[in-house]
């Protein structure tokens, strides 16, 4: 599984403030970084693309993987998570999920990871305790594997790849262990 980060968002360009931006989309520097993976990271029709249903994220995969005919999937299973987690913090505006009505609507060419609970499409996997985040996790891992494709590619975000880093390679890591915009990380999964 590769998991990648989006491109540079709205919500980077003025913090804290643009944090509580609602549905930031790429900046024109971020739709660059996704255009540069076509060349990085080369997708094929043989293979899966999962997105964090996030604005940001949905337009990172698909100018991605434009004019390529592989599966495209959006998940809230690989939506934002705070990294660390605290209890306390609340999900801030420019983390939260579209619905699935708005997402068939502008993004028409990913479909729609069934089998997930509607709670989850509401609230979504930011604020989810160890133990459930895990299972979570562990549920989208078995399921990319009876897809059967060649590659795996995951469009999400920092805390989020670093969740599944940490719950993959059994490390601990911190914020300084986040992917930069578009960069990557390549996680193995046992067969």
């Amino acid at each position: 599984m590769i998991f990648v980060r989006h491109g540079q968002g709205e919500h980077t360009l003025d913090v804290p403030e643009s944090l509580h931006k609602i549905d930031p989309p790429l900046t024109d520097k971020g739709q660059k970084q996704a255009r540069n993976l076509r060349k990085e990271l080369p997708l094929t029709e043989e293979d899966l693309l999962v997105s964090s249903p996030v604005r940001r994220a949905l337009q990172t995969a698909s100018i991605w993987s434009e004019g390529v005919d592989c599966l495209k999937v959006v998940s809230p299973f690989v939506g934002p998570r705070m990294f660390p987690q605290n209890p306390e913090w609340e999900t801030l505006p420019c983390d939260e999920l579209m619905d699935k009505e708005k997402v068939a609507t502008a993004f028409q060419e990913f479909r729609i990871h069934h089998g997930t609970l509607e709670t989850l499409w509401k609230r979504g996997i930011n604020q989810k305790p160890k133990g459930e985040f895990e299972l979570l996790a562990s549920e989208l891992i078995e399921w990319c594997k009876e897809q059967g494709k060649k590659e795996v590619y995951i469009v999400s975000h920092d805390g989020t790849i670093t969740s599944y880093r940490q719950l993959l390679e059994q490390k601990t890591f911190s914020r300084s262990d986040f992917p930069a915009e578009t960069g990557w990380e390549i996680l193995h999964i046992a067969e």
